[in-house]
């Protein structure tokens, strides 16, 4: 199936509207579902989760769609928290693939994919599609459905070969998800001029961060957080996963047109849960933290979350030891996601990197000369599965190992440690 198209990305919706079209996703999901649509250059996976655990809770039968996955494709399309089956799947994807050639044209892989999701979504009549965008937002394939609900998390620089340089270009790109007179919820302060200017265009309701909600992490009460906005302040229990991003949900739910309360917000953030997201876990009797950053703004949070983690782990364990696996795509910044981890000043004792095995890894030379320049201890490996195991032999019960860098770098390491 990856081989269909030429190209794994494809921006443009010309060639997957007419399939959708004789499948009857557009005018099914119009019809009968409320429909999430969430963009953003971090954060995504949080908020989707969120929303989704939410809308669940509530009683609607809710469809999740988000990518990439860690270990098991099913992972990218789940209803009611619970990944679809392999014959779900299959069957799913031979329909589009009929539809496929009925048009004459070709698809992505990741076209196919959002293709084969939204029609099991369709066919399990689900209440409530929370869809997560794939790259960009305007020319996504996640695109093709109206939303009912959209929500911009935040606009960083990213993907600068398909999406613009600058945040302004980037935005446009965004903000593409927006269509007339439905609200919008902007996670962050800071909102660039072309986002505005689409919002006044199609004369969309925005709610946006630090103006029409907020949130505080409650210094008195750690395990409670208070979410308020212009009608309702809550006291909420604290999520395994970023305030910030819950926040962006809640306030997404709570501005719908579903019906939706504060003990089903309580119920949901009790128990949602997103791998790779500052990902703690016990595994081959070691601490471990996994978690996706792999840009600037991702890398940023991470550590802000990270710091304060570092100093209770220490204060339990004061010979431990912090110790790093990495790896990256060769498309991305390296250089500043190393810089940034170098100049928190955290105590990294050691990184062990190994290659990802994907076409677009970046070259373990290149690798460990970027964190070798840093003046860092740096021990290499041919796999990212030779990496932690590595670890694993020169680290101590009591060492914290933390798994950055991309999806795929979370995902080698999670399979290389449950066989």
């Amino acid at each position: 199936m990856q081989h269909i198209h030429v190209s794994a990305i494809d921006m443009g919706l010309s060639r997957v509207l007419p399939v959708a079209e004789r499948l009857g996703l557009l005018q099914s999901a119009k019809d009968d579902a409320y429909v999430f649509t969430v963009a953003g250059t971090n954060g995504k996976g949080s908020t989707t989760a969120v929303i989704s655990e939410i809308c669940q809770q509530a009683g609607y039968k809710t469809a999740l769609y988000q990518s990439p996955h860690l270990i098991d494709f099913n992972e990218r399309v789940r209803i009611d928290s619970q990944p679809v089956g392999d014959q779900c799947l299959v069957d799913a994807f031979y329909q589009v693939e009929q539809a496929r050639l009925a048009c004459d044209l070709t698809l992505s892989f990741f076209e196919m994919t959002t293709l084969a999701a939204m029609l099991i979504f369709v066919q399990a009549k689900c209440d409530v599609w929370v869809l997560e965008v794939g790259l960009g937002g305007r020319l996504d394939v996640v695109n093709i459905i109206d939303p009912n609900f959209a929500v911009i998390t935040n606009i960083g620089i990213d993907h600068v070969d398909w999406l613009g340089e600058t945040r302004e270009q980037i935005g446009y790109e965004k903000v593409g998800i927006l269509r007339e007179n439905i609200p919008l919820v902007y996670g962050e302060s800071d909102m660039p001029n072309s986002v505005a200017q689409r919002i006044d265009e199609l004369d969309c309701l925005v709610y946006q961060l630090g103006q029409d909600y907020d949130y505080v992490q409650r210094l008195d009460a750690p395990h409670v957080w208070q979410f308020s906005c212009a009608y309702v302040t809550l006291q909420l229990p604290t999520p395994k996963l970023s305030l910030l991003n819950t926040a962006n949900a809640v306030a997404a739910v709570l501005s719908s047109d579903l019906n939706i309360n504060s003990h089903h917000i309580d119920q949901a953030l009790s128990k949602v849960k997103l791998a790779g997201r500052f990902d703690q876990r016990q595994l081959a009797d070691r601490c471990w933290l996994f978690d996706v950053a792999h840009n600037e703004r991702g890398v940023s949070f991470l550590l802000s979350q990270l710091l304060p983690l570092w100093q209770s782990h220490q204060a339990k364990y004061p010979q431990a030891k912090l110790k790093l696996v990495f790896s990256m795509l060769a498309d991305k910044d390296i250089e500043q996601v190393v810089q940034l981890m170098v100049d928190s000043k955290l105590p990294i004792a050691q990184w062990y990197i190994g290659e990802i095995d994907h076409p677009r890894a970046a070259k373990i030379e290149q690798l460990t000369t970027i964190v070798r320049h840093q003046k860092q201890v740096v021990s290499s490996y041919s796999s990212l599965a030779q990496a932690g195991q590595a670890v694993i032999a020169n680290s101590s019960t009591q060492d914290l190992i933390l798994v950055f860098g991309s999806f795929h770098t979370i995902g080698e390491i999670l399979k290389s440690l449950s066989q």
